[in-house]
């Protein structure tokens, strides 16, 4: 298994919540990743803030931010992850804010899968940005 080499050059054919499936992952590994450049803390602490990075809420934000900074064809992957029909819904997230977490988590393994990982880790500090802005306000 190839780790960071173009894994699957036919991402375009995969469904969009197989594309999320992997995309939440990454997702996830570079909010951990961000947590940790911030300094060594509790886990628990850790955790908390990835909580409030990694929730539909916070994605459904992102969304948002990344929209207009799309291509074409990034949007047109970002929008099928939000039309996605799925028989899971998060607990206490509105389902508008669901739909677009699902449509970031598509786009992210979409981006992973064609091995575009700059453009990842522009997409997601872009939206950081705000996130970061969020989580010092609640603090």
């Amino acid at each position: 298994m190839k780790l960071f080499k173009d894994i699957n050059p036919e991402a375009d054919r995969l469904s969009p919540l197989v594309l999320a499936f992997i995309g939440d992952t990454v997702y996830d590994l570079l909010t951990r990743g961000y947590i940790i450049a911030q300094g060594n803390a509790p886990v628990n602490t850790m955790h908390t803030k990835a909580k409030h990075i990694v929730n539909a809420t916070a994605q459904s934000r992102v969304y948002g931010i990344i929209e207009p900074l799309l291509t074409e064809e990034e949007h047109a992957v970002m929008k099928r992850g939000r039309n996605a029909k799925s028989n899971t819904f998060a607990k206490n997230q509105s389902i508008v804010d669901y739909r677009r977490a699902t449509g970031v988590e598509a786009l992210f393994g979409w981006l992973y899968l064609k091995g575009q990982y700059d453009r990842i880790e522009e997409l997601y500090n872009i939206g950081m940005e705000d996130n970061y802005e969020k989580e010092q306000q609640a603090h």
